[in-house]
């Protein structure tokens, strides 16, 4: 018992030292919250990038996903997603032994005036495959997740630039 009474104010000093220092998880702030009520996501039903993005803007506590561009406070239109691969390094044997993965988004963002909020704006992540030809499926299945982990990298991104943006004043 005296030995958990000398621990306890260690403890206590502890915990309120780390309630003060103003941590936050992300989206637990006022400033994470999105700019406007209402957004129109122009983007094929099929993107697997859509989908997500589209569900993370269905968990935003104020702003509706509305399917009527004329109801939309904001217009978000993908311009454009691509994945490229392309060989990093190569062996002695002229193989490939790294490639680069490169996925990229292009979007901008339009008011319900058709003006443009944000500007046509890309955004391009990287990451690099490592490949083995003795493990080859399991490098294939490495790169659709890296590919899946760097969708879910642009869809946070977006986010946070949406939430970043200044709406005109009606």
């Amino acid at each position: 018992m005296k030995r958990y009474s000398a621990i306890a104010p260690i403890l206590l000093l502890t915990v309120v030292l780390l309630s003060a220092c103003g941590f936050h998880m992300r989206g637990s702030t006022a400033h994470d919250n999105l700019p406007f009520k209402t957004i129109h996501v122009v983007i094929p039903d099929s993107s697997a990038f859509g989908i997500e993005l589209k569900r993370s803007l269905r968990a935003s506590d104020e702003t509706r996903l509305v399917s009527d561009p004329k109801q939309a406070q904001v217009i978000l239109d993908i311009l454009g997603e691509k994945k490229t691969k392309s060989i990093l390094s190569i062996n002695v044997q002229g193989r490939a032994r790294e490639y680069s993965l490169i996925y990229e988004l292009r979007f901008r963002v339009r008011d319900s005036k058709n003006k443009e909020v944000l500007v046509p704006t890309k955004i391009a992540l990287t990451r690099t495959l490592i490949f083995s030809e003795s493990h080859a499926l399991a490098r294939e299945n490495e790169e659709e997740m890296l590919y899946r982990d760097m969708q879910t990298d642009l869809v946070q991104q977006m986010m946070r630039r949406l939430a970043a943006l200044k709406l005109p004043a009606s």
